[in-house]
């Protein structure tokens, strides 16, 4: 086979493949994604930091990328693995072939491998690291360095994705913190811990002056900003290790508004007093049910996340508005007397299931 890659897994279990993207190699935690489509934003996800991605889905490629599609600047995944990559796209939105953009951004893919095989390994034996590499099939190394690799737990991958300086958001790109909107409704700011420009997005279309801010940002700031509600995005990793995100969150509560997206759902539940979970094999794509606790309606959501919370000890300040029917893992939370709320999941899912994208309505209604 030409252009051979192989995967390596922390328990020694080998995949022999074909490499369709950068050459070198990467380790990080292998997740595998149930969707069908949206590998471009999946690539794009601030989320996937620390994470090589498989996809379920046996066809990858086939539509191509474009220039629309991205969820942010970069590509911050460590790896990419498909069963079957198609080199040439057929649809007429496409602008290049995947495999250029993952040469061009230095990403490793691999192909023609069993990825059947290795989504039942993950989900019997739970997420483990791994290792992709273009340059040696020499086992014994690829295992030293992959105990040598860092993994999620304890481990800010935050500070690695957040931008370094405020900016606005405003009609589909990055603006000066003066240059915004005078005639928005309403002014939010968003902590950025990896957000997707669709939650920017999302927030413009309901008329809000959205303006982002770096993860530490101290609370002073961002009161000083005068929003009228703060929300807390999705970003990679641990939320235990980022506990100035938490102390800061802790601090604006029941001074303004809060509204969390996965991380941040996270965060703000670690700000209550809740306990973190590290999950088996975490839920990664876009067909998640998710039972809402009041009304017992169904919702199929999209998520991407390896952590969860337990709010049992908190249970009189904080209601569970929403749980997964897979494995009852928490996925929305409210606290009882103050304006503060999240979703494990994402509300603003592009693409994937609306069923959830009045949660940003909902969030601008608790503005008063």
């Amino acid at each position: 086979m030409k252009n051979q890659a192989v995967l390596l897994l922390e328990d020694g279990t080998l995949f022999k493949g074909r490499s369709f993207g950068a050459e070198g190699e990467s380790s990080g935690e292998i997740v595998f994604n149930t969707s069908m489509t949206g590998y471009q934003e999946i690539l794009s996800d601030p989320s996937y930091k620390g994470q090589i991605v498989m996809m379920t889905y046996p066809l990858i490629g086939n539509y191509g990328i474009n220039s629309e599609d991205f969820e942010s600047e970069k590509l911050w995944l460590e790896g990419f693995i498909v069963r079957e990559y198609t080199h040439f796209p057929s649809n007429w939105r496409a602008e290049a072939p995947l495999d250029q953009l993952l040469k061009q951004r230095g990403i490793p893919a691999i192909d023609q491998i069993d990825t059947r095989a290795l989504t039942r390994k993950i989900r019997e034996a739970g997420a483990m690291q791994g290792i992709l590499s273009t340059k040696t099939e020499d086992k014994d190394m690829l295992l030293e360095k992959l105990r040598a690799a860092p993994g999620l737990v304890g481990r800010d991958l935050v500070s690695q994705v957040s931008c370094t300086a405020p900016y606005v958001w405003r009609n589909g790109r990055k603006r000066p913190v003066s240059d915004y909107d005078t005639s928005s409704q309403h002014h939010v700011v968003v902590y950025d811990f990896g957000v997707k420009q669709n939650i920017l997005e999302m927030l413009c279309a309901l008329n809000c002056r959205v303006t982002v801010v770096p993860a530490n940002t101290t609370p002073d700031v961002v009161l000083a900003m005068n929003p009228d509600g703060v929300l807390l995005s999705n970003g990679p990793g641990d939320p235990e290790a980022v506990p100035y995100a938490i102390h800061n969150t802790k601090t604006l509560l029941g001074k303004k508004p809060i509204f969390g997206i996965c991380l941040g759902h996270q965060i703000l539940g670690l700000a209550l007093g809740g306990k973190g979970l590290k999950m088996k094999f975490g839920h990664h794509g876009g067909n998640q049910p998710v039972m809402e606790t009041s009304t017992g309606c169904v919702q199929i959501t999209a998520q991407n996340h390896g952590f969860a919370i337990d709010v049992s000890a908190i249970e009189k300040e904080v209601e569970v508005t929403h749980y997964n029917l897979n494995d009852r893992s928490i996925e929305g939370i409210r606290h009882r007397q103050l304006a503060a709320s999240s979703v494990q999941y994402h509300p603003e899912a592009a693409p994937g299931p609306h069923d959830a994208a009045f949660f940003f309505k909902n969030f601008i209604h608790s503005f008063g």
